[in-house]
């Protein structure tokens, strides 16, 4: 059964794992044909050894798990701040038209542009960088939220009301049951903006992290573990974007899209 499992996941991937693999060729080849200095643009060889160096003295796991530590608080706080107050907005059209506004207003305001602001309030450290994932991920989550709430069809609830459903039955059994696609849309996009904007803020505000390996790889000219560095961004974005799409297989997502 897992043997096969796993070749299924090999089949619907192998394209992806080709193209990946004949880039990185293309990327070696050119580096030696062009004969570019490494100082400039390393080959894959060059940037496996620098993050070998990484590994061996034990930053790199040090700075994952550092970047990890921040965006996991950050995206929790927000996400469960966020998503009450997104189904409340969601079931209540007066508060709705007031607050929405203000959501609005503020959602555009980039999370780094409030930096100066988080160093002054909380300093260098792990808070600031909490702060900044969490401004990325509350706003666009609430109105995630209240999209999804909002949209529900009336014909749940008037079912709910004819079945004496209603209180936390009411918002667990049929409201957050109905607006769970749109909710899990937003748990994707906003955990690719949380692990974006880690990055930029621990080229700022913080001593570690991926953000902060590279900024001293590129003032130490090691654009080997600069891209290196990059490397292992993308891939954990990509485990963390497959994490989340995970919840995308719960029984009451896969019904509503076979409805639609």
């Amino acid at each position: 059964m897992r043997a096969n499992g796993l070749k299924k996941w090999f089949e619907e991937r192998w394209s992806a794992f080709l193209l990946s693999f004949l880039i990185l060729v293309l990327w070696e080849t050119a580096v030696h044909v062009f004969e570019i200095k490494p100082e400039r643009f390393p080959g894959v060889f060059q940037i496996l050894k620098g993050l070998w160096e990484l590994i061996q003295d034990g930053r790199l796991l040090d700075y994952v798990v550092a970047s990890l530590f921040r965006v996991t608080w950050g995206y929790l706080l927000a996400v469960g701040l966020a998503v009450p107050l997104g189904i409340f907005l969601g079931v209540k059209p007066f508060w709705r038209r007031t607050i929405n506004p203000i959501v609005q207003f503020l959602r555009p305001i980039s999370p780094l542009a409030w930096t100066p602001i988080a160093l002054m309030w909380l300093g260098i450290g792990d808070y600031p960088a909490i702060f900044l994932i969490f401004l990325a991920v509350f706003f666009p989550m609430v109105l995630f939220t209240t999209s999804g709430v909002a949209g529900i069809n009336p014909t749940y609830l008037y079912a709910a009301s004819n079945f004496g459903i209603a209180g936390h039955e009411l918002y667990s059994r049929v409201i957050l049951q109905a607006a769970l696609p749109e909710i899990i849309t937003g748990l994707r996009i906003t955990l690719g903006t949380a692990w974006l904007v880690i990055v930029a803020a621990e080229m700022i505000a913080v001593k570690s992290g991926l953000g902060y390996l590279i900024v001293d790889a590129r003032n130490s000219l090691r654009m080997d573990q600069v891209l290196g560095g990059m490397f292992v961004i993308g891939l954990i974005g990509l485990l963390l974007d497959n994490v989340v799409r995970q919840l995308e297989k719960l029984p009451s997502i896969r019904w509503k899209r076979l409805k639609q």
